[in-house]
């Protein structure tokens, strides 16, 4: 008997089938991955099995297997059958047909149910790390000392154990992840659901949390079911994968089988002529970023970088977090002031000073400068045509915006037909990794002569990856756009960049194409930047 069984799942948004006729068994401590590209269906169904109100299957069932205590309704996994719940009752072997029960079974399973989505921190924000874990543990089955020796027990695994006492809102994005981890595990689930829990994180953080999954989950013999764009996590966590596509499964089976035959349908990325680049249209002289704490005394963030970009260049720079990468790029576009040096961009034939404030200095220039924060967010109450028109200032008439929005979302690996099918769709309705994408059109759009693209492979299948180093290929050859990569990925700078710069320490160490900076890597930059 599998402990959970989808039997015929169809589910439509809109007149739209976003799963069709889903069959798959889950076995007791298993670990289920679902892979596929952006829009498959994987989030749709992580969200059906958490018992989401509004994803509630068309037609099909979803079965659990459990044993149940009739007085007080606990659930447990099938295995625990005949145990004794804590209530003194015994736990009796029960089927429940999930969206079809009784509302208080509905209610008791998805208690026993944790989710760690992509994006969504879910903490306290003004209480401290180990008060949030604290939260989260059953107070009816530990006294306040258990509490807390468990809650930093989980803190300790997934390496948090030094933030116990910072207030949730001052820790990075990486930081809350793991966080939002510990606060699940907390919980003791009979059941782990993962929607793209590290699709946002660097690399090292999220090996992170990949080893506390296997850890805290895989070796705990919870059962798990996890979606990724990262198909080595499938291959690292799963027992089994299904392999989605438009809703359907396209092949279910031992996870290092699904995911070779998935990566053989990934292209390779376009490889194209050499480009002819411009003289230079960024100049940055000796520009440095110091920080004063009374703590720490002086925090050099960027210290003495000089670099010169040429127009029509896609320029990588690369190392590991806070090496420096984010500031600069953040003082490049005048969102933070240098403490020394100069920063000129040209605009037609004259150079602007970025440190000269007003219309005159930076405000010039930064109207033709388009930046895509790695962490992005589309305006949630407007479509995406929406978004891509007047929620931005780009004031065309109808036709004509919805022509230029389609031919920009071709720009960024969408099809004509899904395309034009998209435009009045709301962000929510779509996939995170179209999202993403919809996201960098947003930014095409204005067609900006320079354009500085933060982590963006970030939340990534890998189809969608490739479509975006040919879009942005594309992007430079039609538009003779320049752009700059700040990334972790040396993988996707090798696809995509001219040259790249390495910072380490606030300073550039080397600038070269890409695979000359591979050889400058430390062993530790190799193993943390490259798949």
């Amino acid at each position: 008997m599998s402990f959970i069984e989808l039997k015929n799942i169809t589910k439509t948004f809109n007149g739209e089938t976003v799963l069709k006729d889903v069959n798959v068994n889950i076995e007791e401590g298993d670990v289920l991955g679902i892979l596929g590209r952006s829009g498959s269906g994987k989030s749709v169904l992580i969200n059906m099995l958490r018992g989401t109100k509004e994803y509630r299957p068309d037609s099909g069932n979803i079965i659990f297997n459990l044993a149940i205590c009739d007085k007080c309704l606990h659930v447990e996994p099938p295995s625990k059958e005949g145990e004794t719940c804590s209530c003194g009752s015994k736990l009796e072997l029960k089927t429940i047909d999930f969206w079809n029960c009784d509302r208080l079974e509905f209610a008791s399973i998805r208690r026993r149910i944790a989710i760690m989505l992509q994006r969504n921190f879910a903490l306290y924000d003004e209480e401290t790390v180990i008060e949030n874990v604290m939260r989260a543990i059953p107070a009816d089955k530990y006294e306040y000392e258990d509490q807390l020796y468990k809650s930093l027990e989980l803190l300790e695994m997934v390496q948090m154990g030094h933030r116990i006492t910072h207030i949730a809102r001052d820790l990075s994005g990486g930081e809350k992840q793991r966080v939002v981890l510990a606060r699940q595990l907390a919980k003791e689930p009979m059941l782990f659901l993962a929607d793209e829990p590290t699709g946002t994180l660097d690399p090292q953080t999220a090996e992170y949390l990949h080893q506390t999954l296997i850890d805290g989950v895989k070796k705990e013999g919870i059962t798990m079911v996890i979606t990724s764009h990262w198909p080595e996590v499938m291959s690292q966590l799963a027992d089994n994968v299904i392999w989605l596509e438009k809703g359907e499964i396209v092949e279910n089976g031992p996870s290092d089988k699904v995911v070779s035959n998935f990566l053989a349908t990934v292209p390779l990325p376009k490889k194209v002529a050499e480009y002819q680049q411009g003289g230079p249209i960024i100049k940055i002289e000796d520009v440095k970023k110091h920080y004063y704490s009374f703590e720490r005394g002086v925090i050099k963030a960027v210290d003495g970088v000089d670099l010169s970009i040429n127009t029509g260049e896609i320029f990588g720079i690369v190392g590991l977090s806070g090496s420096g990468k984010t500031t600069l790029s953040r003082m490049l576009i005048g969102l933070t002031e240098p403490s020394s040096g100069d920063i000129n961009i040209k605009l037609g034939d004259d150079w602007i000073d970025m440190k000269q404030s007003g219309p005159l200095g930076r405000g010039r220039v930064v109207p033709y400068i388009g930046l895509l924060h790695q962490e992005y967010s589309l305006y949630p109450h407007r479509t995406v045509l929406g978004n891509l028109t007047d929620a931005i200032s780009l004031d065309l008439p109808a036709e004509f915006a919805k022509m230029k929005a389609i031919h920009t979302l071709n720009a960024v690996g969408f099809d004509n037909e899904v395309a034009a099918n998209i435009l009045n769709k709301d962000p929510n309705q779509l996939s995170n990794g179209e999202r993403h994408r919809v996201a960098i059109a947003q930014v095409l759009i204005k067609e900006p002569n320079i354009i500085i693209l933060d982590e963006p492979t970030g939340t990534m299948d890998p189809i969608t990856r490739v479509q975006v180093t040919d879009s942005i290929l594309k992007a430079r050859e039609e538009l003779e756009q320049t752009f700059i990569i700040i990334s972790h990925d040396m993988d996707f700078v090798m696809d995509v960049c001219d040259r790249t710069a390495l910072m380490r320490g606030g300073k550039v160490l080397k600038t070269g194409n890409p695979e000359d900076i591979v050889k400058e890597l430390t062993p530790d930059e190799k193993e943390k930047m490259l798949n």
